[in-house]
């Protein structure tokens, strides 16, 4: 089973999960999970607790990096387990998603954001 607990702040999207990421329903709750975040600039995976991930799962995860590029999302993989950071690496997903520990994601997600400079060139 797929536990998800989800958190907003602002434009950024935190989801915990915990359980198993395998075909069936645990998929399309992490799907409606994602997709139903509105408004979101960054969507956080927590992947600390997740025990299990098959196939599915990975195509899901897949499913949803495409889903976040069409949409102007970034998705972001956190923290993710042993097993599932084994098994992204092992299949070469680790070159395709931005994956960090949650350190390194809390630094980046509490910097401000950049802001274009506009100066004027004398010549």
């Amino acid at each position: 089973m797929l536990t998800l607990d989800v958190e907003k702040a602002n434009d950024v999207a935190v989801v915990r999960c915990s359980g198993r990421l395998v075909r069936g329903t645990e998929i399309s709750t992490l799907r409606d999970a994602v997709v139903s975040e509105k408004n979101t600039r960054i969507m956080v995976l927590d992947l600390s607790e997740v025990e299990a991930l098959d196939a599915g799962g990975l195509n899901a995860l897949v499913s949803l990096q495409l889903w976040s590029r069409s949409h102007g999302v970034q998705l972001k993989l956190v923290n993710p387990s042993a097993f599932v950071r084994e098994m992204l690496i092992s299949m070469r997903l680790d070159r395709v998603f931005d994956i960090s520990s949650l350190h390194d994601a809390l630094l980046v997600l509490s910097r401000p954001p950049r802001q274009e400079s506009k100066c004027a060139m004398a010549w």
